[in-house]
C-alpha cells in the first residue's frame, strides 16, 4: 500500500517562505500526477497545486498563483511545494495527494481525483 509523508511545515512570519516535501513509498509514484491541498477545521479542503507525472503540465488554485510552485523528483519519489510571501490566511494543514490514474496528461484540481493522502504538515503564519 502507498504511504505519503509530508514534512517542512512549521511556524513562519508573514512574508516568509517554506518548502514542503512529500515522500512517497509503496506505490507507482513516477506514473501518477501529484497535488497539494490544504485544510482548515470546519472548512472545505482547498486545492493548491498539481503536477502531471512527467512534470509537463501543472495547475494552481487562485490562492497559490504567483506565490507557490509545485515540483517533483521522480528518482527520489518526492514532490515539493515552494511557498513564498506567506500570509496569515495561509495557516492550515497542508496535505499531499496522489492521482488515481496512471500516465495521465492532466493535473487534476478536484479532491475526488486523488486516491491516497498523507496525514499533513501544519503551517502556521504568525508574527
Amino acid at each position: 500500500q502507498v504511504q505519503l509523508v509530508e514534512s517542512g511545515g512549521g511556524l513562519v512570519q508573514p512574508g516568509g517562505s517554506l518548502r514542503l516535501s512529500c515522500a512517497v513509498s509503496g506505490g507507482t509514484f513516477s506514473r501518477r500526477a501529484m497535488a497539494w491541498f490544504r485544510q482548515v477545521p470546519g472548512k472545505e479542503r482547498e486545492f493548491l497545486a498539481a503536477i502531471a507525472w512527467d512534470s509537463r503540465s501543472s495547475n494552481y488554485g487562485d490562492s497559490a498563483k504567483g506565490r507557490f510552485t509545485i515540483s517533483r523528483n521522480n528518482a527520489e519519489n518526492t514532490v515539493f511545494l515552494q511557498m513564498n510571501n506567506l500570509k496569515p490566511e495561509d495557516t492550515a494543514l497542508y496535505l499531499c495527494a496522489r492521482d488515481r490514474r496512471l500516465f495521465s496528461a492532466l493535473a487534476p484540481t478536484i479532491r475526488l481525483d486523488y486516491d491516497a493522502w498523507g496525514q499533513g504538515t501544519q503551517v502556521t503564519v504568525s508574527s
